[in-house]
């Protein structure tokens, strides 16, 4: 590690917002030449935090120093010249632009007064290079078409221009897959190792432990801690975040039924050829693969999102003919899809509306939605499943995101279906809410549904799935039993280079 000297210092920081007292006398530094992850609950005051640094928020008490100089009342623009860079959860992209132009927007390369397209395409291709992640985006290519992950790879090139002293990053793998995510470690350690200041924010404890080199650990807006990451576990930071025993691991007991609930047959989509597999009444599959597999196109495929040019979808032995998601639906399948925000739920409707969309046929009368049968349906899966929300009447975009995540389960256990597809289902939510959730897979699971997982997470796979299987170029492995499954023979085969 290279000289201590703070380059972000945090003196006494205070921050309130109408009845909320999200940060109260915070006090740490950031030095240079090192990896300081931020952990905390939703709610802890990691986003604050870093809408401070990033200019977003005005702190109310306390001052900031970047580089040692004064940065307590910075705008976004002051901030980023200063040398703070933020790469965010959710990425802002310009959809009607290309990859090259959202990484360079507001500084793109000029000849004669116009865009020069061929050095910016070059200069995006040199940066990724860099970065790390050559190969995986086609700067050509439009931000509306970019997956999930390639945003995130965009947000983080953009980051990574001339004049950056400390970068956040902000849940930078919640849609990367492991692959990415050790192109994204390696560039984080080259950073490290040139003497900028890194802030991790994650709710994925392997990830903490294996980059950091300080833990600052938040609970309720203030400091509980900050460690040396060598000298704690991960089950020493849930107790510290939040305030009680709670087992970092989780471990599934099969309950999988003889009865074939999914059975997919010589399906092939523009993505994929002649894919096949089953899955069992009360059985948890596992789909593995790097981004641009085609695991989420199989899911949206299943699900009548993405037509499909030949194949068979069968639910419980019968045929279906799937040709939208209403279709889907009618064959008692259920989807909660990665992009739990923009695709999974309507975030200005409220909790009961978003709660009770998959059953909204059964709770009208000539078109018009009973209210007091949304509630009877809404209210008990609120309290099973323990969405924490003021009232039913709640905009659901105002929730954490674990409890978002909830009422899209609330959603399909309202429509009760056979086969529910998740699609990486704990992205971006913490790791107390991420155990409640995976107590929650495992009881649909024991209830005999028929689950389809797609995640990034190896340990997420490992400790939830019976079985699984390992997309590579849009086409499937053989199913890997769980006790015979390890991180090394999935990669293997999600890299094509061996058989699972």
């Amino acid at each position: 590690m290279m000289a201590e000297t703070p380059v972000v210092d945090i003196r006494r920081v205070g921050k309130a917002f109408p009845n909320v007292r999200a940060l109260a006398d915070l006090t740490f530094d950031v030095r240079r030449g090192e990896v300081v992850a931020f952990v905390g609950e939703n709610g802890a005051g990691k986003s604050t935090l870093l809408k401070i640094l990033s200019g977003d928020y005005q702190l109310d008490e306390g001052e900031v120093l970047l580089d040692g100089q004064e940065a307590s009342h910075v705008s976004p623009r002051e901030a980023r010249q200063a040398g703070f860079r933020l790469v965010r959860q959710e990425p802002e992209i310009v959809p009607h632009v290309s990859a090259a132009e959202n990484i360079f927007v507001g500084e793109l390369p000029q000849r004669r007064g116009v865009v020069d397209f061929a050095r910016l395409r070059a200069d995006a291709r040199a940066l990724l290079e860099e970065c790390g992640f050559d190969g995986l985006i086609d700067p050509a290519a439009m931000g509306d078409t970019l997956s999930p992950a390639q945003k995130h790879i965009v947000e983080i090139a953009r980051a990574l221009k001339p004049g950056v002293k400390v970068v956040a990053f902000d849940e930078p793998t919640s849609s990367l897959t492991s692959d990415e995510t050790e192109r994204l470690f390696t560039l984080i350690r080259k950073l490290r190792d040139r003497g900028l200041g890194v802030i991790y924010v994650t709710h994925r404890l392997h990830e903490v432990m294996e980059i950091s080199d300080r833990i600052v650990i938040l609970r309720d807006g203030r400091l509980v801690d900050v460690c040396e990451t060598r000298s704690v576990t991960p089950d020493d930071v849930v107790r510290m975040m939040v305030g009680r025993d709670l087992s970092y691991g989780f471990s599934r007991i099969e309950t999988t039924r003889p009865e074939v609930v999914l059975e997919v047959s010589n399906l092939s989509s523009r993505f994929h050829e002649n894919v096949n597999f089953k899955i069992h009444a009360g059985e948890i599959l596992g789909f593995a693969g790097l981004v641009g597999a085609g695991r989420t196109e199989l899911a949206k495929v299943i699900f009548g999102d993405i037509h499909k040019r030949s194949g068979d979808v069968l639910v419980a032995g019968q045929r279906t003919r799937i040709k939208a998601p209403s279709d889907a639906i009618a064959a008692s399948i259920g989807f909660a899809p990665e992009d739990r925000k923009g695709e999974g739920l309507i975030l200005v409707r409220s909790v009961m509306e978003n709660a009770s969309m998959a059953v909204f046929s059964t709770l009208s009368r000539f078109g018009i939605l009973r209210n007091k049968m949304m509630v009877d349906t809404v209210s008990p899966l609120i309290d099973s499943l323990e969405i924490k929300t003021p009232s039913l009447e709640q905009e659901v975009g105002k929730l954490s995101g674990g409890n978002q995540q909830k009422v899209v389960l609330a959603r399909w256990l309202a429509a009760k279906p056979k086969v529910l597809i998740l699609d990486e289902p704990t992205r971006a939510v913490d790791v107390g809410a991420k155990a409640e959730i995976y107590r929650l897979i495992d009881s649909l699971a024991k209830s005999g549904i028929a689950i389809m997982l797609i995640s990034s997470e190896m340990p997420e796979l490992l400790a939830l799935a019976d079985r699984i299987v390992v997309m590579h170029a849009g086409q499937l492995s053989d199913p890997i039993e769980k006790s015979e499954a390890s991180e090394e023979r999935i990669l293997n085969a999600a890299l094509g280079q061996q058989a699972a």
